[in-house]
This record gives C-alpha cells, sequence and structure tokens, in this order.
C-alpha cells in the first residue's frame, strides 16, 4: 500500500488529485494540505510514503516546504506539481537540486480532462511501489524515517572488469547519456567533473515535460565548465560541447555529428528517448561511441546501450548503489548492453581522469 499525503493551496487541485487515486486499492490518500505549515503539522500522524507537493502556495512555498521535509524525514520521496512559466521550471529545478525525486507539469490540467495528469502522476507513483528500495517508515519521527533494506556494503557492482578504468576519449568520436527519475542532479554532477577541454561531443537524453529542457540546459550551462544548450535542428555536435534533447522530439545524430530533431516514432513512452539517441550514434559512427545510462524507471535505454555495446562502443551503467531509480540500467544490464556498472561518482570520475592526458 502506497501511502499520499496531497499538499496543495487549490481546493480543486486536492479534490482532483484525490479523485486519481480513487479505486486503486494498491494506493491511499491519508490526508491532504493547503499549505507547507498545514502539510509539516500533518506528516507524523498521516505517515505517508510519497508526499505530492505543489512548488507555489502563499506563506511557506513549496520550496521552503520541501527542504524542511527533506530535514525532518530524508528519503521521503517528494513529487513536486508545477504551472510551466519561466519562474515555474526556474523553482521546479531548484526543488530537484533539493531533493525532490521528480516533477509534473500540471499546466494540462483542466476541469473537462484529467486523463493526461492522471497517467502521468499515477505512473510516478507507481515507480516507489516497484523500487526493491521502496520507503516503509519503522519509526515515523523527525530525523527516523528509514528504508526497508541494508544497503550494499560495496560502492558498486561492476558488470565487468575490477578497477574503474582509464577511458582513453581520444578513440571515440561521441559520448551520449540517457537519463530519468532523478536524472537532473546526476547530470548537474556530471557536467561539474567534465573538463573545459574535454576532446568529445556530449548528446543527452533526460525525460522531461515540454518546455523544461530549455531551462534545465540553461542551468547545466551556468556551471560554467562546458557549454549547454537545448538540441535545435541541424546543430553541429562539437567537442566540449552538451546538446540536450528537446523535450517533445527525438534526438538522432547523423554520420556527420550534426543533430537532427525527429518526431518518429511518436508512439514511443518516452519522446525523447534514450533508446533513439544511442542506436542513431551507434550507426553514425561504430565503434566509436561512450554511452552512459544513468537513473531512471523503466527500460528506456537498454536497446541503446545494446546497439553501441555491438557495434565495438563502450558502455557504463549507473549502479542501484548511487540509483534513485535502479530501473533503466539493471534493463540494459540484463540485456548484456553494459560495458561497466559503476556508482555516479565513479561516473564522474571517468570524465575528470583521462587516460589519454598529457
Amino acid at each position: 500500500m502506497t501511502r499520499i499525503l496531497v499538499v496543495d493551496d487549490s481546493p480543486f487541485i486536492r479534490k482532483a488529485i484525490t479523485r486519481i487515486f480513487s479505486g486503486r486499492p494498491e494506493m491511499q490518500v491519508v490526508g491532504t494540505a493547503q499549505s507547507g505549515e498545514e502539510a509539516l503539522e500533518r506528516l507524523p500522524a498521516a505517515r505517508p510514503n510519497v508526499v505530492t507537493l505543489d512548488v507555489d502556495m502563499p506563506g511557506m512555498g513549496g520550496l521552503a516546504t520541501l527542504r524542511e521535509i527533506q530535514r525532518r524525514y530524508p528519503g521521503l520521496p517528494v513529487i513536486m506539481l508545477s504551472v510551466y512559466t519561466k519562474e515555474g521550471a526556474e523553482t521546479t529545478l531548484d526543488a530537484i537540486s533539493a531533493g525532490a525525486v521528480d516533477f509534473i507539469d500540471k499546466s494540462r490540467l483542466n476541469v473537462m480532462d484529467f486523463d493526461s495528469l492522471s497517467r502521468e502522476l499515477l505512473a510516478k507513483i507507481e515507480v516507489w511501489q516497484q523500487v526493491p528500495h521502496a520507503y516503509s517508515p519503522r519509526a515515523y519521527s523527525p530525523h527516523a524515517y528509514y528504508w526497508d533494506r541494508t544497503p550494499s556494503p560495496t560502492p558498486a557492482r561492476r558488470a565487468a572488469g575490477g578497477a574503474i578504468p582509464a577511458v582513453a576519449w581520444s578513440s571515440y568520436d561521441l559520448c551520449v547519456i540517457g537519463a530519468s527519475t532523478g536524472g537532473p542532479p546526476a547530470l548537474q554532477q556530471i557536467v561539474s567533473h567534465v573538463p573545459r577541454n574535454f576532446p568529445l561531443p556530449i548528446a543527452v537524453v533526460q525525460h522531461m515535460p515540454v518546455g523544461f529542457t530549455r531551462h534545465f540546459a540553461e542551468r547545466l550551462d551556468s556551471l560554467q565548465r562546458i557549454r549547454v544548450r537545448e538540441a535545435a535542428d541541424h546543430n553541429t555536435l562539437q567537442p566540449g560541447q552538451m546538446l540536450l534533447a528537446r523535450a517533445g522530439a527525438h534526438l538522432v545524430v547523423e554520420p556527420d555529428l550534426t543533430a537532427h530533431l525527429s518526431l518518429d516514432p511518436m508512439d514511443g513512452v518516452h519522446i525523447p528517448s534514450v533508446d533513439v539517441l544511442m542506436e542513431s550514434a551507434s550507426r553514425a559512427r561504430p565503434g566509436r561511441v561512450v554511452a552512459i545510462l544513468l537513473t531512471g524507471m523503466g527500460d528506456d535505454g537498454a536497446e541503446g546501450m545494446l546497439a553501441v555495446h555491438r557495434s565495438g562502443g563502450l558502455t557504463f551503467a549507473e549502479s542501484e548503489a548511487s540509483c534513485v531509480v535502479y530501473g533503466m540500467p539493471r534493463a540494459a544490464q540484463k540485456r548484456g548492453g553494459v560495458s561497466y556498472m559503476l556508482s555516479l561518482p565513479e561516473i564522474c570520475q571517468l570524465f575528470a581522469t583521462r587516460s589519454d592526458d598529457s
């Protein structure tokens, strides 16, 4: 049973979200709150496994409420709900950096149609029913929120080899990265470790709602390491630069290392798709691609990693030790597409230390 606390200053939104979970015996709304202050008061009695939290609220706003929840109940999953505006996107990305596990753009919500929001919200809540380290409080009191498993004593499990490899980046033409749930803070860590003179272009798919990827690219670019921008059609992939796939279109790599934005296929679960990016990269530069698959739910990227691996490229997946959701990396490993399984700090180290450094 997943216990959900719904926090939003709008009575309409609180009722709408509660209705989404009605009729789902495996999910239960155990309380609602119209402010951050009220949410903090109700948390001990409600004992939720997941909190949905509005970004923009009067009084104690969503970001301040999130930080206080994280302080009192470390590890309690919080999913942010925001309305897409520039300010809303920036605040949402701040929330992700502060520890929110995911977010939903509720701009689509209207009186007549809840279907789109319902499917997305249910899918995100279901994540916490399926991951091996689902949250279940043994003692619900401040600073005493526990996972129901004992963490692995080792920092990572290797899919192959023992030591962290030193990558000869000069042997490759392109680095591609895929991520979903938990990906934004992981990508921020990676970008902060990539040297300014990094010799390869980097192409990234991060699952996000339409409208958020430009703001996320600007945030990564503000780290002042390598240049980061949202991909546009016919962009050239250049060494020391990162292109972030635009939400709502697939990012395809052409043989001349130009980016092509495609709407095919439109029936995929994720647009953009990690599989589409990685498979196109393996065709464009067979044997000369480094692929990295980070945290996320589902199996997007498993086929793409396998394609890169089979073409002679080098593949890394984030280990369970550091994943927010160990879904996509596990699927890639099961399909045989992972050369090395590394924790996020070890993946960052790949960029910071190069075997071809002078």
